[in-house]
């Protein structure tokens, strides 16, 4: 009896000595540099800031209108981040290239103004060095392979700056490889398309499939020497948006050595706001639909508050980080726990982001609830940064093994005749 009460009333100080989930990510984020695989912070200061984004204090600013700042930066222990250098694919070739080179600028002076708080990395070495100096590593990713206007020599030039990987399309197709998001031209890469995953791995380039349509992943896995990566997607098994990896692909995705950094994006996380979503596109065109169509075209008032009661009686779908963390957990499921990351797309989804992940300060919330659902801290690690340190080390040494392959030169016309 009295070994039974002692036990008893030590059990509170033994619940209490085990760590806290916000003490062990700590530990892990301490090891380990978390790495997020996608923030538009540049494209956002451009958008909101304009000129003063040269000049503005970036310490601490509105979280309703943007994700990122240094203060949440930190908060959110991120320890390393692919800023990507996004332009609209709308734009003329030479016009993405002046503003992708713009937008590399714009994040060099950040650093240039911040050089405690942030530091350029191009290798995974880089990485962990200057994560270790309590700094944010930070890389660029170019989100379009229009960005490089059909040009190799520009593809070098982005790598010269200090690029990491070429998302290679965005949202519409291009001359040489399919998007996930428009009607397919070519049935995945054309010839031009290889050659630009080639030249990817003997530059030491990821190369980046998210957007794409699901031939040109499976293309560019077919022709990558190294592990490719998607910067920003989720499970197409949970939600069966496009933009999302299926499970066939996950699959040659571990096989390849890649991995999948999950999106926050609420179209890309939830089937039922992806639905409310096309439903709710389709009843603004019911209402306006230019130039001759809609109930109530020309009539802007009427249209509007049409909308309003739609969106009364359809109420728009709440979506959490809970189910964020749910599609990690298929990924690892079907691909296996060395094939997931982080790719939040912070800054780059309008301020639309789920219940509880609502900035770059979040993420240490997202491990927490991964581990009440039982991971471990060896499982953490690699989610938070393990694994794609692990890719750009592979790339790094595909690309050393290619060091005698002479630089591409050649031209869309020259490979595939257009």
């Amino acid at each position: 009896m009295r070994t039974t009460l002692a036990l008893l009333l030590a059990a509170p100080l033994l619940v209490s000595a085990a760590p806290s989930y916000q003490s062990r990510v700590a530990a892990v984020l301490a090891k380990t540099p978390l790495i997020d695989g996608h923030n538009d912070w540049a494209e956002t200061l451009v958008d909101k800031a304009g000129d003063a984004r040269w000049t503005m204090d970036l310490t601490k600013l509105d979280p309703k209108q943007y994700n990122t700042d240094i203060t949440r930066l930190r908060a959110g222990r991120v320890g390393g981040q692919f800023w990507s250098v996004y332009v609209s694919a709308n734009l003329p070739g030479p016009q993405q290239v002046e503003a992708t080179l713009e937008q590399i600028a714009l994040m060099k002076d950040i650093f240039r103004r911040y050089p405690n708080v942030f530091a350029q990395a191009t290798t995974a070495a880089d990485v962990r060095r200057i994560h270790a100096q309590g700094k944010i590593a930070s890389m660029f990713g170019v989100e379009g392979g229009g960005q490089i206007d059909g040009s190799f020599a520009v593809l070098r030039a982005y790598r010269a700056l200090g690029a990491s990987y070429l998302t290679l399309t965005h949202s519409k197709t291009i001359d040489w490889a399919d998007s996930a998001t428009d009607n397919p031209q070519h049935g995945g890469l054309t010839k031009f398309g290889e050659a630009v995953v080639r030249e990817l791995n003997r530059l030491g380039m990821l190369v980046d499939l998210s957007h794409v349509s699901e031939d040109t992943m499976i293309d560019a896995i077919r022709v990558s020497k190294a592990p490719v990566i998607f910067s920003h997607s989720s499970a197409r098994g949970v939600d069966d948006s496009p933009r999302n990896v299926s499970d066939k692909v996950l699959k040659l995705v571990a096989a390849n050595g890649g991995v999948v950094m999950v999106n926050y994006a609420p179209g890309y996380v939830s089937e039922a706001r992806r639905r409310w979503d096309a439903d709710r596109n389709a009843e603004r065109g019911r209402y306006n639909a230019p130039p001759y169509g809609g109930l109530y075209i020309g009539q802007p008032d009427r249209a509007k508050a049409a909308m309003a009661e739609w969106e009364r009686q359809h109420p728009r779908p709440v979506v959490t980080l809970s189910q964020v963390a749910d599609h990690i957990e298929w990924i690892v499921k079907v691909a296996g726990i060395d094939h997931v990351g982080l790719g939040g797309d912070l800054d780059g989804t309008g301020g639309d982001l789920p219940e509880g992940l609502d900035g770059v300060d979040t993420y240490p919330a997202l491990l927490a609830e991964l581990m009440r659902r039982g991971w471990t801290d060896e499982m953490i690690a690699k989610l938070a940064g393990g694994n794609v340190l692990r890719v750009m080390e592979a790339a790094e040494r595909v690309a050393a093994g290619m060091a005698n392959v002479p630089p591409a030169t050649a031209t869309v016309a020259m490979l595939d005749g257009k």
